[in-house]
């Protein structure tokens, strides 16, 4: 089996455009959660968001703007900047043995809103051309393909907040077994529409505004913990045969070792703490790992009352006495839930932390709950001694459980 190594990463999200500001943000606990400027804010019950401020307009052309949507453009601004790391040309043959494995929960959402609200509120309408080919959950995959000339396997994955986690997983699998050499693996959202917002306020998963500091409003771990906040973004991971990159002097950033991926079978919002102990029982045995040697995990964390509880539950149960010795970050508190990219964009801001030995903050964890009492690193960003091995954790809605695990590089 081959040793799967990771040559690029980079991300673009509401703490800023590219993956080194991404990391420097979290370790800082800059927030990325803001007050929501729309004309339709006002019929909302919570104007917050996390959304990208990152201007896309000059990066693409107002004719190649007319074929991507909003969640297409980000996607290729992150995999641009992962390629760029890498250092590969995927022109040449290399583009023959690379994949695309890519993650979204809901697609080109902006155009798909645009579309229902051109036909049911104007009858006369005609929604434009270009609709299908933007709105489709795998518009993104074909756009990073005709954009890099990479011609090998590609495929879309959509499993709500763990999309882009499979993604990468899967990609991880098809280098191991020598399906191919190269992989271009990430996911990206862009839902922060009118439709979605409120959907989501419907199902009371937002959490309440701090009316003096809004940017604390989410609080995973902490006792007056009341929801997650939703944001946008995309991550994009370069992952090769280390054979490979060796061979060509790609500078190596980790190596991944470990994959779980389950399903829950038990309630479609309801997370099951059998479920998630499984992926992480997994993602460890295939790493050949004990559970002592893992030495910090990004967590879900999404700072729903229910899910927080059930995580806490879950590690505990996986690693027994050594939970409570074990660093956990739950970054969702400063870029907010970005649903089908989440994975993928904690998966960066993982990897960061195994390069740096710095673990960012659960930020505004500041009320202990007796139901999360492990050690959620709420004094701010936590410089360790020994790094070596890290984990994180994607669990969406539908049951889906998926563990990742990485590990600083040795040949």
């Amino acid at each position: 089996m081959a040793r799967v190594v990771v040559t690029g990463v980079g991300a673009l999200t509401p703490l800023g455009a590219d993956a080194v500001t991404l990391v420097e943000l979290l370790n800082q606990g800059h927030s990325g959660i803001r007050p929501l400027v729309s004309p339709w804010i006002k019929n909302l019950v919570s104007p917050l968001a996390a959304p990208v401020l990152t201007p896309l307009e000059n990066r693409f052309s107002k004719l190649r703007r007319l074929m991507l949507d909003r969640v297409a453009q980000m996607s290729l601004w992150a995999t641009s900047e992962a390629i760029a790391q890498a250092g590969l040309n995927f022109a040449e043959d290399i583009g023959l043995e690379c994949g695309i494995f890519w993650g979204t929960g809901m697609g080109g959402a902006t155009t798909l809103e645009a579309a229902y609200v051109e036909s049911l509120l104007n009858n006369a309408a005609r929604p434009r051309p270009t609709t299908i080919v933007m709105l489709m959950a795998n518009a993104s995959t074909g756009q990073i393909g005709m954009e890099y000339k990479i011609r090998g396997p590609s495929t879309t994955y959509s499993s709500a907040c763990s999309s882009s986690a499979v993604a990468i997983g899967e990609a991880f699998l098809a280098i191991q077994s020598g399906r191919i050499r190269y992989a271009v693996a990430g996911g990206a959202e862009a839902m922060l529409t009118q439709g979605a917002m409120k959907a989501w306020e419907s199902l009371q998963t937002l959490a309440k505004a701090d009316a003096q500091h809004p940017e604390t409003s989410c609080r995973p771990f902490s006792k007056d913990r009341s929801g997650f906040i939703l944001g946008e973004g995309a991550a994009a991971l370069i992952l090769e045969d280390e054979s490979s990159a060796r061979a060509r002097g790609a500078t190596i950033l980790a190596e991944l070792v470990g994959y779980g991926n389950t399903t829950d079978a038990t309630h479609i919002t309801q997370p099951d703490v059998d479920g998630q102990v499984r992926a992480m029982r997994q993602a460890l045995n295939q790493a050949r790992l004990n559970p002592d040697q893992v030495h910090h995990i990004n967590a879900h964390g999404t700072g729903t009352l229910v899910g927080d509880a059930v995580e806490t539950r879950a590690i505990k149960a996986m690693f027994g006495e050594t939970a409570k010795h074990i660093p956990i970050s739950a970054t969702k508190a400063l870029h907010g839930h970005l649903m089908g990219a989440t994975g993928a964009v904690e998966m960066v801001a993982l990897l960061g932390t195994l390069n740096t030995r710095i673990v960012p903050p659960t930020a505004h964890l500041m009320q202990p709950d007796p139901e999360c009492d492990l050690d959620y690193v709420s004094e701010g960003a936590r410089t360790l001694k020994t790094l070596d091995v890290v984990m994180s954790n994607s669990f969406g809605f539908g049951g889906n459980n998926v563990v990742l695990i990485a590990r600083r590089y040795q040949p």
